[in-house]
């Protein structure tokens, strides 16, 4: 069954706004403090240690290839070693604790306990639950654990299922397209994706490395020589994301139109409040802004 094109639409921008809701957790000083404990203080070990942990002791193999946009060196640096300082299953409960802190802090308990935050997180589980596990990794792994009681929380817990779920597609997405992980993130930088702009200085790639996948994406005709995309560049990226938006209909066709307009407008509601609290860093998009659709990784 092919979904009408407004679902898919309306998919994208849902999983936009609950982005906000995962992603946060990664700029707390909650999940620092969480993984300092353990004596993980680097940033790329925990973030490593934060979003692998739900599927095992993995090796650096294993998390190169779910996180698709890394370096192979950067991850092996600190995976497996960061399992001997903190194990999957303490890496998985710490960055939980840190999520309910955090949002505590943030939010506040009236908004943490209101019918508003109850009813998002029945319609985001009820997404969650119709994602297919073949092929991603991520998702399978974060569909495995229980989900917490809390409201917040089974929020939060479907909204990280439902980012990974598109997250998996989008790589598919990107490999269909004959992008590899340089050429997505330069290319996905060029179209004016600010958190790709981010990304470049983070995955450990060298100036050097960047600047070469920009000279393939230039010889396949897909960048300009300023560094803008070139019609066939944009054209090639929005089919990354069509075939993004139809990896990942099985939520959305679950909930249908409304159900999907309702979980936007109450997810919606709660990223505009942790980004007016602060929950994202100077030059992060705001969560449903409509800049970009898809994140690398």
């Amino acid at each position: 069954m092919t979904l009408p094109s407004s679902l898919l639409s309306a998919g994208r921008r849902c999983q936009r706004v609950l982005e906000g809701i995962h992603v946060f957790t990664y700029f707390t000083p909650e999940t620092a403090r969480e993984f300092a404990a353990f004596g993980v203080e680097d940033g790329h070990a925990r973030y490593f240690a934060e979003r692998a942990g739900a599927m095992g002791r993995v090796g650096a193999g294993a998390v190169t290839a779910a996180f698709h946009v890394f370096k192979h060196e950067l991850v092996a640096r600190h995976v497996p070693a960061v399992w001997e300082r903190v194990a999957p299953e303490e890496a998985v409960a710490a960055r939980l604790r840190a999520c309910d802190a955090a949002l505590r802090r943030m939010l506040g308990e009236k908004i943490l306990d209101a019918p508003e935050t109850v009813e998002a997180a029945e319609w985001a589980l009820r997404a969650a639950e119709a994602g297919e596990r073949a092929s991603r990794p991520l998702y399978a792994a974060q569909a495995d654990l229980p989900v917490p009681d809390a409201p917040h929380l089974a929020l939060w817990h479907a909204a990280t299922m439902l980012r990974e779920h598109r997250g998996a597609g989008h790589l598919a997405a990107l490999a269909g397209a004959g992008l590899d992980p340089v050429e997505a993130l330069v290319s996905d930088a060029a179209s004016g994706n600010p958190v790709s702009r981010r990304l470049l200085r983070t995955r450990g790639w060298s100036a050097e490395e960047l600047e070469e996948g920009a000279r393939r994406l230039r010889e396949r005709g897909l960048l300009a020589a300023d560094g803008t995309p070139t019609p066939a560049g944009a054209a090639l990226r929005r089919d990354v994301e069509e075939a993004t938006d139809r990896l990942d209909a099985g939520p959305w066709e679950h909930l249908g139109q409304d159900g999907t307009a309702r979980l936007t407008e109450l997810a919606g509601d709660l990223a505009a409040r942790l980004a007016a609290a602060g929950g994202f860093p100077a030059g992060f998009s705001r969560p449903g802004d409509g800049a970009g659709g898809s994140a690398e990784s």
